[in-house]
């Protein structure tokens, strides 16, 4: 008795702490099932499966209704004192309804706003809760960025709205920068047909890109929509992030299915740091008090419960063969104290800081990694022993390990030259075509190596340009290939939080969420056309025909000029055999059918001046793919 209520005083300790210390973390979620974190308003309403956004009741007029529901807590979107802005990506689903009435309004947006937004009055209709009719454009509370799903289009104001119904980007204005027409949304809201949408914002090239998927038929319903905006020039650093819909003369319901979000954002603290180290310490003295006072009559056997996690962690990296322990102070010397000026990357699984170890003199990246559950540590630290053992001359190897302070850190072989997208988009050192070749080889060499030539198969999922990293002669090493992601072939393929980035997933990845050595082949198609063409993968900037690299170059391989896409930069000076088989190689992986992409030992093969590369469609191909029942085994286990 006495040890089960010393473990409830642990469980409750533990628990006390983490939600105090939810304040200061990062910002992750997954809206599968709602909960009172999504704070509805106006006309909205929650249950557990789903945000109603319109008022249902029938015994009530739907004409010109509004509603919001929004994230509880307010985010930060970007570092004022030094000006960096985060990357995120976020994945929903939603249905708008008309009951199969032709004539519908107005439409629903996904909206980032300064901290505090609220719904302005009189912003019903068209205005989408965003802005009120009357609004003063000098008040700086009324900015807004928004993805905007219009399902009216007013004839008589036809000067800014697009007549048609449309995805849209507003940039503190309900006049969209940038729209494509969706000739399938209508037929979606005359039946109620679910809508899955992924948006992700990269802040390097400063690129907010959508892409809106019909559920029920994503062979051939896809509309696709990017811009180029600079976050910092229209929201501060504290925003609200969540989503509107309004309903005009005519009425249609809005329901949100469900919601994902994953981000560095930062949750805003309640007031300054001092109450919570307040409350931290009290709460801990009296929960401490508590904890004594019970394990008092108990065994010591019952503090296990509060160290198996170390012991877990410890005792699977303790198995790891080839790196080595290092110590978190050494490590905190290494990087001046994981200083901003130390600060390499981040992305989904931490910070990447340069160090210098003292008393060897090497330079190292050190990966720092926060575990955000007890079972997310347990499969970090299984994973991180498996991916230990991987050796390829092509892949970033891993140097060490930490874990104390309860932070995970890893230690990898630090590459000076850095990443393949920064001479490739950032000018940092011109690519001469051997380079771009011998860099294209390298990297089909490491994923034929982790697809089909180790002892077990793992998918990388995140294959892109910027996980690429160069050595000081230019030789491609793939790393960040997603320490907690590794495909567990016991269980097959598995179902997760979309991971990756827009432009680089396949269409099927986006759509069922698994991932396989298909969807890695189709990223490898991508990063071979940003080689040849020396451009990344979505161009806010470029004309609307080429923002889309794979929609461009294959629309120049059916007109026979193909070789129009290559990078003006290589001038001349190029093999031109060796450039169209790695040209056409890169169309053929990123084929949107995962049945027609060749697997990567063909690819590989491909890439030889020898070789006869295959006949591509002359136009892109639309997904032929379906979404296979949770029976089916990935390939990667075949």
């Amino acid at each position: 008795m006495a040890r089960s209520l010393c473990n409830h005083a642990v469980f409750i300790f533990k628990l006390f702490i983490v939600k105090v210390a939810l304040l200061c973390d990062g910002l992750l979620f997954n809206f599968e099932a709602f909960d009172g974190r999504i704070v509805p308003k106006g006309g909205a309403s929650q249950s557990p499966s789903h945000v109603k956004l319109t008022i249902s009741d029938r015994n009530r007029n739907l004409s010109s209704r509004v509603g919001r529901a929004t994230y509880q807590e307010p985010s930060r979107l970007w570092d004022k004192s030094t000006g960096n802005v985060e990357d995120f990506p976020t994945q929903f689903s939603f249905v708008i309804d008309s009951e199969y009435n032709w004539t519908c309004a107005d439409g629903l947006t996904l909206f980032l706003a300064p901290n505090g937004s609220d719904i302005p009055s009189n912003s019903s209709g068209g205005n989408l809760a965003l802005v009120s009719a009357n609004r003063d454009p000098s008040d700086p509370s009324t900015t807004f960025i928004a993805v905007k799903f219009d399902t009216f289009y007013d004839r008589s104001t036809n000067s800014w709205d697009p007549q048609c119904e449309h995805v849209g980007i507003d940039l503190y204005n309900i006049s969209s920068v940038n729209y494509t027409c969706v000739n399938w949304f209508r037929d979606k809201i005359m039946t109620g047909g679910l809508i899955n949408v992924s948006i992700s914002y990269n802040s390097s090239t400063q690129n907010w890109s959508v892409v809106m998927i019909d559920a029920t038929d994503p062979k051939r319903n896809i509309a696709k929509l990017s811009h180029s905006v600079n976050l910092t020039k229209y929201l501060p650093e504290w925003v609200t992030i969540g989503f509107s819909e309004t309903t005009g003369l005519s009425f249609e319901l809005h329901t949100l299915d469900s919601w994902e979000f994953s981000s560095n954002l930062q949750v805003r603290r309640k007031g300054s740091k001092s109450w919570v180290w307040s409350i931290i310490g009290l709460g801990s003295l009296l929960l401490l008090a508590l904890v004594l006072g019970f394990a008092w009559f108990g065994n010591k056997s019952n503090r296990i419960g509060e160290e198996d996690d170390v012991t877990f962690i410890d005792e699977e990296f303790d198995k790891v063969t080839g790196p080595k322990k290092f110590s978190y102070r050494d490590l905190v010397v290494a990087t001046d104290n994981f200083g901003d000026a130390r600060l390499l990357g981040k992305g989904g699984f931490g910070r990447v800081y340069e160090g210098c170890l003292i008393g060897v003199n090497t330079n190292v990246a050190i990966k720092k990694i926060t575990p955000e559950s007890r079972q997310g540590i347990k499969e970090y630290a299984t994973e991180v022993k498996t991916i230990s053992r991987l050796r390829h001359r092509n892949l970033v190897q891993p140097l060490g390990w930490c874990h104390e302070e309860k932070v995970l850190l890893l230690i990898y072989e630090f590459m000076s030259t850095g990443s393949l997208d920064s001479h490739l988009f950032k000018h940092q050192t011109f690519l001469t075509w051997e380079k771009r070749y011998r860099i294209a080889q390298g990297l089909a060499s490491a994923l034929l190596y982790l697809h089909e030539e180790w002892e077990q198969c793992v998918v990388h999922r995140d294959i892109k340009s910027s996980n690429i990293m160069l050595d000081s002669d230019f030789n491609a090493k793939l790393g960040d290939f997603g320490l907690a992601r590794l495909v567990d072939h016991a269980k097959g393929s598995q179902t997760t939080v979309l991971a990756g980035t827009m432009g680089y997933m396949a269409p099927e990845y986006i759509y069922t969420g698994k991932a396989s050595k298909e969807s890695d082949v189709f990223s490898f198609g991508i990063v071979l056309l940003e080689i040849a063409c020396g451009r990344p993968v979505v161009d806010s900037c470029a004309t609307e025909d080429q923002v889309w690299l794979v929609d461009w170059v294959w629309e120049l391989y059916g007109l026979g000029k193909f070789l129009d896409a290559v990078d003006p930069k290589l001038g001349s000076d190029f093999e031109e055999k060796l450039l169209e088989h790695l040209m056409i190689v890169g169309l053929w992986c990123a084929h949107p059918d995962s049945n027609i992409r060749p697997s990567i030992r063909e690819a590989l093969n491909l890439l030889d001046v020898d070789a006869s590369p295959p006949a591509l469609p002359s136009s892109l191909p639309v997904p032929t793919y379906l979404a296979p029942p949770p029976s089916i085994v990935s390939t990667c286990g075949l």
